[in-house]
């Protein structure tokens, strides 16, 4: 199964989601840019609603197992916690990884399909900045733009 989520407003870019079946790892692909150069926080939120141009109707982060913020590879973190993306002097980045943290398969409790991706105004601290926030959105700050996670050809 693929998936897509297209930036149009800040951002210009898209993110690709690929999974075989649902208990393969999903691979993400990225290339964006129009971005300030450094780290970025990158969130899967709760809702695919973009009626907002502060992406605030997104929700807060995807957190179906009611975990706390974390690492993109933590096993105590928010489903939707995907950690940094690097953004070079260019404004562009270009990034891969894999996850088992969520999957295109199966219902809407499982599924990232329909929901939003968010790129953050800075970077994840993983949960481990010891900011009042870090726990919970990983001190990554407000929403540069986001755009809804849908399936494609």
């Amino acid at each position: 199964m693929k998936a897509k989520a297209v930036f149009q407003r800040n951002i210009r870019g898209r993110i690709t989601f690929q999974q075989e079946s649902a208990t393969q790892e999903v691979s993400v692909r990225g290339d964006v840019q129009n971005l300030v150069p450094g780290k970025h926080a990158l969130h899967i939120h709760t809702f695919g609603d973009l009626q907002s141009t502060d992406c605030l109707k997104c929700g807060g982060h995807w957190n179906p197992n009611n975990k706390d913020h974390g690492g993109r590879h933590d096993e105590n973190s928010h489903a939707g916690d995907l950690g940094n993306i690097t953004v070079k002097d260019d404004g562009k980045a270009t990034f891969a990884f894999k996850t088992k943290k969520f999957t295109l398969f199966g219902d809407v409790t499982k599924s990232v399909i329909g929901r939003s991706i968010v790129i953050h105004e800075h970077q994840d601290d993983n949960g481990k900045g010891g900011f009042h926030d870090s726990l919970v959105t990983g001190h990554a700050g407000g929403r540069l733009d986001c755009a809804v996670i849908g399936h494609c050809k």
